[in-house]
């Protein structure tokens, strides 16, 4: 996973959702994306494992304007947000769940 995004910050308006108590694992997916499924499950079982985080899903299709904002140019991509919704960490692809729960430590350290 790619380290920090210039100190952006992404909150409840942005996400449409509000940002866990810890950290928040931010998914942009697409529709026929075969990894944003297996994405998908391994997101849900980090957030589930670890107290305070939330995993949110962006349909990448229906939020252009954010989607070019943050430059995203493929599926999935995911990004780690700390407790204020600074990224901390970015990644495009399927991640590994060891690499999710490492940058969320990072994440968790940032506050």
């Amino acid at each position: 996973m790619r380290g920090r995004d210039g100190g952006k910050r992404l909150g409840a308006a942005e996400l449409g959702e509000d940002l866990g108590e810890r950290a928040t694992l931010v998914q942009f997916s697409s529709a026929f994306c075969a990894p944003c499924r297996a994405t998908r499950r391994v997101l849900g079982e980090v957030a589930e494992l670890v107290p305070g985080v939330r995993h949110v899903e962006i349909d990448a299709e229906s939020r252009l304007g954010l989607v070019r904002e943050l430059e995203i140019l493929k599926t999935p991509t995911v990004f780690v947000l700390d407790a204020e919704g600074r990224i901390v960490r970015r990644a495009t692809g399927q991640p590994r769940k060891a690499d999710v729960i490492a940058a969320l430590g990072e994440a968790v350290g940032t506050t």
